[in-house]
C-alpha cells in the first residue's frame, strides 16, 4: 500500500514538473515575443516585428526568427535590420536568477540598409531615437513604457558571445563629388564578446545601443571605402575632358556603368 502510495506521489511529481516546463516554455516564448514588439518601438520609435521564439529550457538553445526593424518616418526604404533567423544558447538555470547568462547569440545574414548621407541617415536616426526614449540609470527609463515594461528592460543580462556574419548592406547613399547611388556590399563580421559580465550585467537598451552603434559603424565604413574607390575611378575617367568633352563625357558614363553592373 505504502509502495503504491509512494509510486502515485513519484508520477504526479513528474507529470507537474512536465506541466511547470510546458508551461514556462510557452510562456518565455509569448513573453520575449510580446516584450520584442511593444517595448522595441518605444525605445526606437520604430516598427518591430518577430515572427516567433523558440527556446528550450532543457537545451539551453533558442532560435528567433522573422526579426524586422522598420525605418524612422521620412525615409523611403521598407526597413533598416532585418534577420531571417539568430540562434542562441544559454543557461536555463540563469532565467531564474539575477542575470540571465546567454551564452552566445549568432544572427546569420541579415539584411542591412543604409539611406541617407554619411552625417545623416536611417540608422543614425535610430541611434538617436533610442538616446531620446532612454534615460535614467543605465537607459531603463523608457518614455511611454509601463513601470511592469521598465522592469523587464531592467532586468540584468550577460552576453559572452555575440556575432554577425555575412550581413548584406542595401547602401542608398548620396557621396560627396559622386551624387546619389545604390550599392550592395557585405560587411566584415561583427564579433563582440564577455558583454555584462560583472555584477552590474547589461540591460536590453544598453545591448541595442551597443550593437547598433557597431552596426552603423561597419556600414559606413563599408560604404565610405567604396566612395573612395568609386572617387578614383571618376577621377581617372575624367582626365582629358578638357581636350575631348563629348569623348570624355561617354568615356565617363560608360566607365561607371561597368563599375555598378560589377556591384550588383
Amino acid at each position: 500500500m505504502i509502495k503504491k502510495l509512494l509510486v502515485g506521489i513519484v508520477v504526479a511529481l513528474v507529470a507537474l514538473v512536465i506541466v511547470v516546463a510546458l508551461a514556462l516554455h510557452f510562456f518565455l516564448d509569448s513573453a520575449v515575443k510580446r516584450g520584442v514588439e511593444t517595448i522595441g518601438p518605444k525605445m526606437t520609435k520604430v516598427d518591430v516585428k518577430l515572427d516567433g521564439v523558440h527556446i528550450s529550457l532543457l537545451g539551453g538553445e533558442g532560435s528567433l526568427k522573422g526579426l524586422v526593424v522598420g525605418n524612422p518616418e521620412g525615409y523611403k526604404t521598407p526597413h533598416a535590420i532585418s534577420v531571417g533567423k539568430a540562434g542562441l544558447a544559454l543557461k536555463p538555470g540563469s532565467l531564474l536568477g539575477d542575470k540571465i547568462i546567454i551564452k552566445s547569440i549568432n544572427i546569420e545574414s541579415p539584411e542591412i540598409t543604409l539611406e541617407g548621407g554619411l552625417t545623416d541617415n536611417n540608422l543614425k536616426k535610430i541611434q538617436a531615437n533610442l538616446n531620446e526614449t532612454t534615460s535614467g540609470p543605465r537607459g531603463t527609463n523608457i518614455a511611454g513604457a509601463t513601470p511592469k515594461e521598465e522592469k523587464k528592460a531592467s532586468r540584468k543580462l550577460e552576453v559572452d558571445d555575440f556575432q554577425i556574419t555575412n550581413a548584406k548592406l542595401d547602401a542608398h547613399v548620396t557621396l560627396p563629388g559622386i551624387g546619389s547611388k545604390t550599392l550592395t556590399l557585405t560587411l566584415k563580421p561583427i564579433h563582440l564578446q564577455n558583454l555584462g559580465t560583472g555584477p552590474e550585467g547589461i540591460t536590453a537598451p544598453e545591448l541595442t545601443k551597443q550593437v547598433l552603434d557597431v552596426i552603423e559603424k561597419q556600414a559606413l565604413e563599408a560604404v565610405t571605402s567604396e566612395a573612395g574607390n568609386l572617387g578614383n575611378v571618376v577621377n581617372s575617367l575624367t582626365k582629358g575632358l578638357g581636350t575631348n568633352a563629348s569623348g570624355g563625357a561617354n568615356k565617363v558614363t560608360k566607365g561607371l556603368e561597368d563599375l555598378f553592373k560589377k556591384k550588383k
